[in-house]
């Protein structure tokens, strides 16, 4: 083996364990929103509460889910009173997601923690280093946006993730 499949193999097993470290956390942070969170369900916090009020399709397109997945998980959120939905008055098929009030609270305070650990885990780093491992990590998630414009010809709304 040369040394660029060396590298390829030690950035696959690390973002092997990344991930699956993510989604234990991810479960966790669900869990702290509401015991009845989902895990799944945790980003949609995330996108609402980073870009704002947005239709169930453009949620939909935006995490590459089908419609009918993305209307169960919206209609569990709902139920746990963390979003709620009004008629976009734009076009009064569609409707408007936004989180609640308590919705915004419960998740903000769980936001907070999770920076609070990020600060403890990286506290050895310096601003630099930090600053370089956001840089490349969306850098790399914006090499996802392309695949997926590619496969779908249509790029996801809002940007990076």
């Amino acid at each position: 083996m040369n040394g660029a499949d060396h590298a390829f193999l030690a950035l696959e097993r690390e973002l092997a364990v990344f991930l699956r470290r993510a989604r234990a956390s991810s479960g966790e942070m669900a869990r702290e929103v509401h015991p009845d969170l989902e895990p799944a369900a945790y980003g949609l916090l995330v996108r609402l509460e980073d870009a704002g009020q947005q239709r169930a399709t453009d949620l939909a397109a935006y995490f590459g889910v089908g419609k009918a997945t993305m209307s169960r998980q919206l209609r569990a959120l709902e139920e746990l009173g963390l979003v709620t939905r009004e008629p976009d008055p734009a076009d009064g098929r569609a409707s408007l997601v936004d989180l609640t009030e308590v919705g915004r609270t419960r998740f903000s305070a769980v936001r907070s923690a999770r920076r609070q650990r990020y600060v403890r885990k990286l506290e050895g780093w310096n601003r630099a280093e930090i600053a370089e491992l956001a840089r490349l990590l969306n850098r790399f998630n914006r090499l996802g946006e392309a695949d997926e414009q590619d496969e779908n010809g249509s790029r996801r709304p809002g940007g990076p993730a």
